[in-house]
């Protein structure tokens, strides 16, 4: 009897088990009703400072690391949150900013029939780029699947400048300083997707793109991640992701034009507050 009650307790332990499993491996909602993450993105570069006239004769361009000795990879500082307004809308932020600075110098010294020529040149370079948006996103789908779009604003701030100097025998015979800046406001258009594959595990896309043409300013901010979001504790979350930004901003003045092309791709980690 004693051992036909301990087999009824066992049966009992394992029904309620079998019970409960479903329940605690059940998936979790997809969406975070509130999320704000911190990180850093690795991002390989290619930027190119240009100039020339407003109608495109006698243009020039400067790439910054194939021509002034840039280093082509940086970490740059990120920050994203989300908002969920009641279940399926709410609103959606992004912030970064990429800014570098380097030079070159050369110095030789030539002969021409028998004259020592001692020549000194100088060329430094500086680009700052920074990039923030605000979109309200609408979701469609259910607790493993679910599919956004987004409509907002983004306000991006770029300037650049580029300065050197050519000299012989210590007497300058030419000299480059020029710099631009400008910052505007464009409509902003995104799209989303979310996949819960557990209560642990998420992946995600994201695209966003950003286009303004008319006026003194025209140019686009495209940009696009992919990515997988790991939450081990209640409130916290880690996501690792690749992402891909091209960005292309001209500005008019009454006698030139100039530019800045910027292209950057590499791995980005964030760390996660949610709930």
């Amino acid at each position: 009897m004693k051992g036909a009650g301990r087999c009824r307790h066992a049966w009992l332990v394992w029904a309620l088990a079998l019970v409960a499993l479903p329940a605690w491996a059940q998936r979790a909602p997809v969406l975070d009703h509130f999320d704000v993450g911190i990180g850093s993105y690795y991002a390989t570069s290619s930027t190119t400072l240009g100039g020339g006239l407003p109608q495109g004769l006698f243009n020039t361009s400067v790439n910054l690391e194939d021509d002034l000795g840039f280093d082509n990879s940086e970490s740059l500082p990120r920050v994203r949150a989300d908002w969920l307004v009641g279940e399926h809308q709410g609103l959606s932020l992004d912030y970064y900013r990429y800014s570098r600075a380097s030079g070159r110098r050369w110095q030789r010294t030539l002969n021409v029939q028998g004259q020592s020529y001692a020549l000194d040149a100088a060329l430094h370079g500086r680009v700052s780029f920074a990039f923030g948006s605000l979109a309200w996103r609408w979701w469609f789908g259910d607790d493993e699947d679910a599919f956004g779009l987004g409509i907002g604003a983004s306000h991006y701030r770029a300037s650049g400048s580029i300065a050197g100097h050519l000299d012989v025998n210590g007497q300058q015979q030419a000299s480059l300083d020029a710099d631009t800046g400008t910052s505007a406001w464009a409509p902003l258009l995104q799209v989303g997707w979310r996949h819960a594959i557990n209560r642990h595990w998420r992946v995600y896309f994201d695209a966003a793109g950003v286009y303004k043409n008319g006026g003194k300013l025209h140019g686009h901010v495209y940009n696009a991640s992919l990515g997988v979001r790991w939450m081990p504790l209640a409130h916290w979350a880690l996501a690792l992701e690749y992402g891909v930004n091209s960005i292309h901003v001209a500005q008019s003045h009454r006698y030139y034009a100039d530019s800045l092309d910027v292209q950057l791709y590499g791995p980005s980690a964030f760390v996660y507050w949610r709930f």
